[in-house]
């Protein structure tokens, strides 16, 4: 295992334990978060941002879930396939499929750029999910067109 696969793998395994802080401590402050399917107009940068944006989402769910990956790097560059288990309290499940890209500089993660269907998670999410993200926190939106 390369060293940026190692930053990247302890990464995962705070995020899939919604360990915020340890999360948080593998971005530094020009560091990127980005969902692909909502586009760079919707992003966050910085530690504090990037875990406001995590937890938006992740939080409130009951049960989250890593389900089996495919690793692979080049250098700084890794990109993980894999799917994540979402449960809802009120019993709504989805399994959505991502690949991850992550950019590794010693133990920072400075671009993460995850790809998934937007459909898939908007078609099992329970009625009134999306209102209840967009009444959150929605100070961590940046705008990072032209940045990656």
């Amino acid at each position: 295992m390369s060293d940026a696969e190692a930053v990247t793998a302890a990464f995962w395994h705070a995020l899939y334990a919604r360990d915020w802080d340890r999360a948080g401590a593998f971005f530094g402050p020009a560091s990127i978060y980005l969902d692909v399917p909502t586009g760079p107009g919707a992003a966050a940068r910085g530690p504090d941002d990037i875990v406001k944006r995590l937890r938006l989402g992740l939080e409130s769910l009951a049960g989250y879930d890593h389900g089996p990956a495919t690793v692979v790097s080049d250098g700084r560059v890794v990109m993980t396939e894999h799917t994540e288990i979402w449960r809802w309290p009120t019993g709504e499940t989805v399994t959505l499929p991502f690949v991850s890209v992550q950019l590794v500089a010693g133990d920072t993660i400075t671009l993460w750029k995850d790809y998934w269907d937007l459909g898939t998670l908007m078609g099992a999410a329970p009625p009134g999910w999306m209102d209840q993200l967009t009444a959150g926190d929605m100070s961590w939106i940046t705008d990072v067109t032209g940045l990656i």
